[in-house]
């Protein structure tokens, strides 16, 4: 389809006199179509009038295809231009691009995406053709050491990076590119590295003439080299090396939103990506920045002041990009959203500002509403602004300051009348500002509550936090201090809520970040006030553990639980991001709290009971040492070989096994190996079979336990292997099956009634369980089964007695009737791991009546409440005497108690009716 059957629209003319020129031009046979089009662009626009001019003889011919095509049918005969022909061969390739383009814009026939695309490929093909074409050049003159013309494809290490418009794909019609140049420091090493930087600074330079003097044909693109690294004392092409340097050390936020954009665009395409990928790191912060919003509201302001931007919007000399309601603002807009949350989030990494506002409306960001008008008012000023440029072909974003100029901009808008333009124009000027400001600016500091006299006295110590050191730390939270405090007085008890507080806010290392992110999500401050209000302790894990508020904003905090495939999924793909095992570690580490504090969180609000958070706790761990075990395999097989033999497996014992956790709880871990005769492994420091799996285990508890930037995992108990701390840490199978027939105790095979495999080779997992299965219905036809437990029960009886709101050690309570129940379990064979499981499997068996099998579980339910949220309060041992008044809520709420009190006396009865019914049953 030729370009006038795809014509929808073209502006009015303006100057008659111009129109008729540009027609006559273009020959007596230019389609009927095509006439007003051409008549209003020679009218409105001296230069697309000076272009028809120099290409009215292409023009007609390119009027007559296939839009789609133009582009590729002006760039591809480039590629063979020898480096004397490439500057005017470039600036024909420019005419006619922007000529075309701009009918195109004017026409309707290209969106504005189309248009910047075109402008965009061929400021790609100009700078890949400079540059290769000069590098071939300095090879050729033996400047480049150790290259020859096969390394002329890569630039010989040298990449051009795209920034800002050109490196989102958006260039505007008169742009300037923006381009940072450098090169891979390996190719050269030694001494070769300087004269290679000599050369690739002549590259660079030489670059920047073809492309931006002006010539009889007029010039390519202005080329602005100042987005480089320390710009006004670096040379204009520096090493990759430098540049990470630069950017780790001293890079801002400002630069941070300029990467945004990048891409390499000429040159070694493969080591500038390979460049971006080393500063991901410093684009995409892994916590949500929300300071990097006050940094770009101080930046717009400096903007505004240094342009002389401030005050009402006034059409006349308004600028479209910088001004109030412009461009810019909706660029901020959107990069700071992305810098906030891309580096949690890799989908809302896009380069484009359309793009990105999708993707930010996508993951819950901007609200859908929100992203369709900023989208249409965007396309609407960038438009505008390529109207603004195509008049006189001039790097502006200026509105007219004439009425006579506003006429021709209003004509060249497709408007006959020129105040309907004005009001229009005005009106999304404002609807822009409505819709950024309040994202941007701080907001007003407000009243507090009055404090009492002890209250004043904490609150004047917090400015001796390390956390309000920072002259930028106290001002956000001078804002932010009004709205905690408020909120923290509506607690049951507010002089508890306000120590809880101070305690949390005396262990934050700084407070920017935090104070940002308070300020930005008021939501956060009320999880805080009710953290406070229920549990000190934990307002001080908090502090020390800030970095998982992230999780809260993070789009799918309050999402339902996703279940073990999708966890182990999720930290498999975290891990996967980062380049050594150390980091994986760390980063598993930071994963696994932000969804253990989730669970946390929606159990405090209610959102989940304490046997539905009891469930997640297990299966999220369940899936670390799922998507952990694969992670260490590989990383000690690269040291000692793959595994000798078919491999090994890790069995959950104890609560794991059984698939139900507290929020305290460490894992109980075996590991059994099958070497399959393999007396040693093969890989570059080999091990014997029995060491390796020692070794391997090791490797496995220290990935679990490690103290590491961001904390540890769990910590790990294997004292219910074979022979407990005196035997080895991995255990052969064949080993472990002798053991468990021939000289295991009861409380070991006991231990297995809740053994799970979570990880390894899938045979021998099938075989463990095949061998728990018939071990159990073995081992529970002795006579001495009842007998044993009796006197195991009655020894740690005499070490923890319990009482009170203990709800783990005691007569009757949750350890006692866990016995009985695992007991059940053996004697009656069955392969249940829950509790209340195997208390219904003993009712079948006969060996409990249904009236003690419903009392032991009522007793048990009861009890997993209250350790269950004592645990999350960081009380192992709660009185309610000495607990905050919001934590004894907390409890009393979950056990459905009234108060303290009643929730004592129903412990009380239900434990001494299970104790009852476990010592009767040990005596049969």
């Amino acid at each position: 389809m030729d370009f006038s059957a795809r014509l929808t629209r073209c502006p009015l003319p303006y100057d008659p006199a111009a129109a008729a020129e540009g027609l006559r031009l273009m020959g007596d046979d230019l389609p009927a179509p095509l006439v007003p089009l051409i008549e209003g662009a020679a009218g409105c626009s001296p230069y697309l009038k000076d272009l028809i001019t120099r290409e009215a003889g292409w023009l007609s011919q390119a009027l007559r295809r296939d839009p789609s095509l133009v582009t590729q049918g002006v760039l591809d005969p480039l590629e063979d231009c020898s480096l004397a022909d490439l500057p005017e061969a470039l600036r024909q390739a420019k005419r006619r691009i922007a000529l075309y383009a701009g009918l195109a814009d004017l026409g309707g026939v290209w969106s504005l995406e189309e248009v910047t695309a075109a402008l965009t490929a061929l400021a790609d093909r100009a700078v890949d053709l400079s540059v290769k074409r000069l590098v071939a050049e300095e090879i050729r003159r033996g400047k480049l050491p150790g290259q020859t013309v096969d390394d002329i494809p890569t630039a010989a290490g040298m990449v051009v990076l795209a920034m800002g418009k050109m490196g989102a794909g958006e260039l505007n019609y008169s742009s300037d590119i923006d381009l940072i140049c450098l090169f891979d420091e390996t190719r050269y090493p030694g001494s070769d590295a300087q004269e290679a930087r000599a050369a690739f600074i002549r590259v660079t330079r030489k670059m920047a003439g073809i492309l931006s003097d002006v010539t009889s044909g007029g010039y390519v693109f202005r080329t602005d080299l100042r987005l480089r690294p320390d710009a006004s004392v670096t040379p204009v092409c520096i090493s990759m090396a430098a540049a990470e340097q630069y950017y780790e050390s001293v890079g801002r936020t400002w630069e941070r939103a300029a990467y945004i954009k990048a891409r390499p665009c000429g040159g070694d395409l493969e080591a500038g990506q390979r460049f971006l990928r080393t500063l991901r790191p410093f684009v995409w912060r892994r916590h949500l920045d929300f300071a990097a919003i006050q940094d770009a509201h101080d930046m717009r302001l400096r903007i505004r002041d240094h342009k002389g931007y401030n005050g009402p919007v006034v059409l006349e000399d308004h600028n479209m990009k910088l001004g109030i309601g412009g461009i810019r603002e909706i660029e901020f807009f959107t990069q700071t959203r992305q810098l906030i949350a891309g580096g949690r989030d890799p989908d809302l990494r896009d380069r484009t500002t359309v793009g990105g506002l999708r993707a930010l409306a996508t993951r819950g960001w901007i609200a859908a509403d929100v992203t369709a008008e900023l989208t249409a008012l965007y396309r609407h000023h960038r438009e505008i602004e390529h109207r603004l440029q195509m008049v006189r072909d001039q790097q502006t974003q200026r509105l007219p300051t004439s009425a006579e100029e506003f006429d021709r901009l209003a004509r060249f808008c497709g408007f006959a009348d020129t105040e309907a333009f004005r009001a229009e124009l005005k009106s999304k000027l404002l609807r822009v500002a409505e819709l950024t400001e309040s994202f941007f600016a701080p907001g007003e500091a407000r009243t507090g509550p009055e404090l009492s006299e002890a209250a004043r006295d904490i609150v004047e110590g917090w400015s001796r936090y390390p956390a309000l050191r920072s002259a930028r730390g106290r001002e956000i939270f001078t804002r932010v201090r009004p709205r905690i405090l408020s909120r923290l007085a509506q607690a049951a008890n507010p002089d508890e809520a306000l120590l809880a507080f101070d305690g949390f806010l005396s262990g934050l290392p700084a407070g920017v970040q935090i104070f940002s992110l308070f300020e930005a999500n008021e939501t956060l401050i009320d999880l805080i006030a009710d953290i406070a209000a229920t549990s000190p302790e934990l307002s001080r894990y908090l502090s020390r553990n800030s970095a998982v508020l992230d999780a809260v904003i993070g789009g799918s905090f309050f999402a339902p639980w996703p279940g073990v495939p999708e966890l182990i999924f999720s930290l498999s793909e975290a891990m996967a991001q980062e380049s050594d095992y150390e980091r994986r570690l760390d980063r598993a580490r930071a994963w696994m709290k932000e969804w253990h504090f989730r669970t946390g969180v929606h159990h405090l609000r209610g959102l989940i009971d304490a046997f539905e958070a009891g469930k997640q706790y297990a299966e999220l761990a369940e899936a670390v040492v799922v998507a952990l075990w694969p992670v260490v395999v590989a990383e000690f097989a690269r040291k000692h070989g793959p595994e000798p033999g078919p491999g090994a497996v890790v069995l959950g014992m104890g609560s794991l096994g059984a698939g139900r956790l507290n929020a305290g709880s460490d894992l109980d871990l075996i590991m059994l190996y099958d070497d399959g005769g393999v007396e040693m492994s093969s890989g570059p420091r080999p091990l014997g079979a029995r060491v390796y799996y020692a070794r391997l285990t090791q490797a496995l508890v220290t990935a679990l336990t490690a103290q590491m930037s961001n904390g540890r995992l769990y910590e790990v108990d294997m004292r219910l292997r074979p022979s407990g701390r005196a035997g080895p840490v991995a255990t052969a199978f064949s080993a472990f099956t002798a053991y468990q027939q021939e000289e295991a105790w009861t409380w070991e095979h006991l231990a297995l009634t809740r053994a799970r495999v979570l990880a390894g080779n899938r045979a021998l997992g099938e075989a463990v369980e095949a061998f728990r299965r018939d071990l159990l219905a073995l081992k529970g036809r002795g006579e001495h089964v009842r007998a044993d437990v009796a006197d195991m029960r009655a020894r740690l009886l005499q070490h923890k007695p319990g009482g009170g709101w203990e709800a783990k050690s005691g007569p009757g309570r949750m350890m006692d009737i866990e016995l009985v129940a695992q007991t059940c379990a053996l004697i009656a064979g069955d392969p249940a791991r829950r509790a209340e499981a195997q208390l219904r499997a003993g009712l079948r068996a006969g060996l409990l009546s249904k009236e003690e099998e419903g009392s032991l579980a009522t007793a048990l339910r009861l009890l997993w409440r209250v350790q269950t949220t004592a645990r999350l309060l960081e009380m192992p041992d709660p009185d309610p005497d000495r607990m905050a008044e919001g934590a004894r809520g907390f409890i009393l709420r979950e056990c459905g108690a009234a108060e303290a009190a009643e929730l004592a006396a129903r412990l009380t009865e239900l434990s001494s009716r299970a104790d009852a019914i476990i010592t009767a049953f040990l005596a049969r």
